[in-house]
């Protein structure tokens, strides 16, 4: 009787195969709410603070709920922002950039997962080897060659380079595609090849159609480091145009120009933290609706290519 009392109390706490009891599932569980707040946290506390006025931000008891939502701060970002054009320069250089990497990447993967030639394994590693390279080494060799060819003050210095499977994460990108193809089973190119289709038709007749996956995650992951790239974006673009990103480094600035000779209700006005962290949050408000519709993707392409990304 305590023999069996004792091994239905170890099922409960251990489970069956000792990783599916209740011990189990609160350590899981645990982490996965421990390691979830972490990344929470920031954006959090980043939206309870834009809210707040200033004399919210004064109040040592007002620490998440401010006592009223104080949507000026978002007025005023908006303005100092210049929301509406640097959104759409942040569009510019980075969906049209992201297009065309999504493209030319799935092709480049495609051919070093389906096909041999010569030299194949040394070209992929030294594909893989620019990853590591920081941005910075190639900066002035890429920004003269940009300039030689009339390029600066323009996307295409982002648009080029991701038409030929290059540009930002490129390699990263590779590998995603090349890995995503080598599941796909090789019978289905080998029926369609039957029926007569040649390397590039059942490319994109066959593999894209089922590659959805692969295909939204590249995009989002190339869409994200395009738009939150700030340093080549200064640099190619120049006075020509700004994006959002860029647009905040220079948040102080704009906001004096703006506002700090301007009166408002008979009273100047002067940044604070919450306008600051208002503006953050239209910054990044696009991409955290673009990856709420496309996140059930990440789940099946991780599984697929055992890459988790960045």
């Amino acid at each position: 009787m305590l023999i069996r009392i004792g091994y239905k109390i170890k099922k409960f706490l251990l489970g069956k195969q000792g990783n599916d009891g209740i011990i189990f599932k609160l350590v899981v569980y645990g982490l996965l709410i421990s390691i979830g707040f972490v990344y929470v946290y920031p954006i959090l506390f980043m939206i309870s603070q834009s809210f707040k006025s200033l004399d919210d931000l004064l109040d040592p008891t007002v620490q998440w709920l401010p006592k009223s939502l104080h949507m000026d701060n978002f007025f005023k970002a908006w303005v100092v922002l210049d929301f509406m054009k640097s959104f759409g320069a942040s569009l510019l250089n980075s969906v049209l950039p992201a297009l065309a990497q999504t493209i030319s990447c799935a092709l480049v993967g495609y051919g070093f997962a389906k096909f041999a030639f010569p030299g194949k394994n040394v070209m992929f590693a030294l594909i893989l080897m620019t990853f590591i390279i920081p941005v910075q080494v190639v900066m002035i060799p890429l920004f003269l060659l940009f300039q030689q060819y009339g390029m600066l003050g323009s996307p295409l210095p982002f648009v080029i380079p991701a038409l030929f499977a290059g540009g930002i994460k490129s390699a990263l990108f590779i590998l995603i595609y090349t890995q995503f193809f080598r599941t796909i089973p090789k019978s289905l190119e080998e029926s369609a090849q039957l029926d007569g289709a040649g390397a590039l038709k059942t490319f994109f007749r066959i593999i894209l159609p089922i590659s959805v996956p692969a295909i939204v995650v590249v995009f989002l992951f190339s869409l994200v480091w395009h738009w939150n790239e700030t340093y080549t974006t200064s640099l190619y673009l120049g006075d020509s145009m700004s994006t959002l990103p860029v647009m905040l480094q220079q948040f102080d600035l704009s906001f004096s120009q703006n506002y700090s000779s301007s009166q408002v209700s008979g009273q100047k006005v002067n940044i604070n933290e919450s306008i600051k962290l208002a503006g953050t949050v239209l910054i990044i408000l696009p991409l955290l609706i673009l990856y709420l519709f496309a996140q059930k993707w990440f789940v099946e392409v991780v599984d697929k290519t055992g890459i988790t990304g960045e």
